[in-house]
């Protein structure tokens, strides 16, 4: 059968703390004490782990967002000899908002067994403790930094039907969080997670608007993830970015000036001055 793989190897990916060294299992051990090598975002972080953990030194080969599509050929080459490679992300499980997904998918392809050893994952521990539903939800990750794809997500995440877990810096969670006020209206209830598993593991309930009022002044420490509650029944769904580009040009034909325009619009529609303002320069093409 043309294509298929005589030496088939196997990649088994496998969850790692996101804080507490508690939470790695005696099966991950094992099966990082098991490979051929493994597959890691940073050699040193890892290398790092593995020495705290009390286990033997592995051979350990970067894989990251920078490097990723370059590893795939390395690695499915020490799949085809029948190598057992592992797949590690700095924290957590891997290829969520973690490299990873571009090599799961080419061992799949190739024919190679892949598997899980499942473990810590910062998005279901939010999930599961921030009281907003469970059922259904959706995982947002880390949202684009700025632009109208930024926008599309927010508007999205406003109109969602289920919760939405977001990822986020502590650089910028407070931004975002202001987005999501202007986006979701402020009276839209929000869990703030920051430093899950670890020694001041904190998560903060309230509304968005409390929320921002909440980090107002303050210095966010440690890695964020933020769970916002579904729209409610009958909620208006949020403007799309036609709708705001449109109704700044029409301000505008009027006499208002840009900004005065998107700030105007920005009040009416619940959306950010910032959105109102680049979308108008989107529209055209300034």
């Amino acid at each position: 059968m043309s294509g298929e793989v005589h030496n088939h190897g196997e990649l088994v990916v496998v969850a790692t703390p996101i804080g507490n060294l508690g939470d790695f299992s005696p099966r991950a051990a094992a099966s990082l004490q098991a490979v051929d090598v493994v597959c890691c975002e940073d050699t040193r972080h890892t290398g790092q782990l593995l020495a705290r953990l009390g286990l033997r030194a592995t051979r350990l080969l970067s894989v990251h967002a920078h490097n990723e599509r370059e590893r795939v050929a390395e690695v499915l080459e020490r799949l085809g000899r029948g190598e057992k490679v592992a797949l590690v992300s700095d924290a957590g499980t891997p290829a969520l908002s973690d490299p990873g997904e571009l090599l799961i998918s080419a061992a799949i392809a190739a024919g190679h067994k892949v598997t899980t050893v499942p473990g810590p994952s910062a998005a279901v521990s939010a999930l599961v403790v921030a009281g907003l539903g469970t059922a259904r939800w959706r995982f947002e990750g880390f949202l684009p930094r700025k632009g109208p794809e930024r926008a599309k997500r927010l508007a999205e995440i406003a109109a969602a039907s289920h919760p939405s877990v977001i990822y986020e810096s502590p650089q910028r969670v407070t931004s975002t969080l202001q987005d999501l006020a202007q986006h979701c209206g402020g009276d839209r209830k929000v869990a703030v997670c920051r430093e899950l598993t670890k020694l001041f593991e904190e998560t903060w309930r309230g509304t968005l608007a409390e929320a921002c009022e909440h980090l107002a002044g303050s210095a966010p420490r440690g890695e964020h993830v933020l769970v916002v509650a579904a729209a409610t029944v009958g909620q208006s769904p949020a403007p799309s970015e036609d709708e705001v580009q449109s109704e700044v040009a029409r301000r505008m034909g009027a006499g208002a000036s840009r900004r005065q325009a998107a700030a105007e619009v920005a009040a009416e529609f619940g959306v950010s001055k910032r959105f109102a303002y680049e979308s108008s320069l989107s529209r055209h093409g300034q």
